[in-house]
C-alpha cells in the first residue's frame, strides 16, 4: 500500500482532483478543478483527467481514484444520466489507464464518498453495518460492512409509499417544494425508517450539501441507529476514490 493516491471526482458540471495523503485523509496538495468538457463524451473526459494528473508532479507508482455518477460493475458503465449516454459499456478504468498511464480503480461517487466516511471521517472505527446517505438533488447511498463496500446499493429509488423515495425525501424535493425543515423531517423519518428496517444498520451517515444544516432535522429523526452529519463534506468524493486505489 502507498500513503499517497490520486483521487479525483467526475460531475456534470465540473471535474475535481487532488492528490490525497492516505495516512490523514486529507489533500495532499490544493484541489483542481476543470469544467467537465462539452460533449461529455468518454474520450473528452479521459483527456480531460490526463490533463488534471499532470497537472501535478507524481511519482510514476502513485495510482489514481476515480469517483463517477453512474453504476458500475467491475468497471463497467452500467447506464449514464449526467453525462454523454456514449458512456454506458465502457471500461473506465481501462479507458483512464490508457489516457494516464497509471494504475486506475472506478467506484460510483456515493460509494467512494461512503469509503471516505468510514476510513476518515463520521464513521472511522465503526464496526459493523455502515450506511451513508447524501442528501442533495437526489438521494445517494453507500453500504459498507466491516470496512467492505457493497457497490451499487442506489437506496434512493426505493419505492415507499408508492413513489420513488428520493423524489420525496432528497434536499432537490424540500426545496422544490418549499417545505418546512418540519414537513422534510417527516419525510426523511419515513425514508430512514424504511432503510433501517430493511439493513439493520449500526451506523448512519447523512452527507450533501444539506448537512452542514444538521441541526435542523438530524436530531428529531427518531431511529434505533445513531444518525449522525459526515465530516469529509465536499472532499469525501476524492479522499475515498484515492482510499479504494491505494487498496485501503
Amino acid at each position: 500500500m502507498t500513503d499517497l493516491a490520486f483521487g479525483i471526482d467526475i460531475g456534470g458540471s465540473g471535474i475535481k482532483g487532488a492528490p490525497v495523503d492516505l495516512v490523514a485523509g486529507e489533500y495532499a496538495d490544493k484541489r483542481t478543478r476543470i469544467p467537465t468538457p462539452q460533449p461529455s463524451t468518454p474520450q473528452a473526459v479521459a483527456d480531460v483527467l490526463a490533463q488534471l494528473v499532470d497537472s501535478y508532479h507524481l511519482a510514476d507508482d502513485v495510482p489514481i481514484g476515480v469517483a463517477f455518477p453512474a453504476p458500475m460493475q467491475h468497471g463497467v458503465v452500467r447506464f449514464m444520466a449526467n453525462l454523454d449516454q456514449s458512456w454506458t459499456g465502457v471500461d473506465l478504468p481501462a479507458l483512464v489507464q490508457r489516457a494516464t498511464g497509471r494504475s486506475v480503480t472506478a467506484v460510483n461517487d456515493a460509494d467512494a464518498a461512503g469509503i471516505g466516511e468510514v476510513r476518515y471521517g463520521a464513521a472511522r472505527n465503526t464496526e459493523g453495518v455502515v450506511l451513508v446517505v447524501t442528501l442533495g438533488t437526489g438521494i445517494g447511498s453507500a453500504l459498507v460492512v466491516d470496512g467492505v463496500l457493497v457497490p451499487n446499493t442506489e437506496l434512493g429509488h426505493l419505492e415507499i409509499d408508492g413513489y420513488d423515495a428520493e423524489s420525496r425525501a432528497a434536499d432537490s424535493a424540500r426545496e422544490r417544494e418549499d417545505l418546512s425543515w418540519e414537513a422534510w423531517t417527516e419525510r426523511l423519518q419515513r425514508y430512514f425508517g424504511v432503510v433501517e428496517d430493511l439493513l439493520s444498520p449500526d451506523l448512519i451517515v447523512v452527507g450533501g450539501g444539506v448537512s452542514k444544516h444538521h441541526e435542523k432535522y438530524l436530531p428529531h429523526l427518531h431511529l434505533r441507529a445513531p444518525i449522525v452529519p459526515a465530516q469529509l463534506r465536499n472532499a469525501a468524493g476524492i479522499v475515498g476514490a484515492a482510499a479504494l486505489a491505494a487498496g485501503r
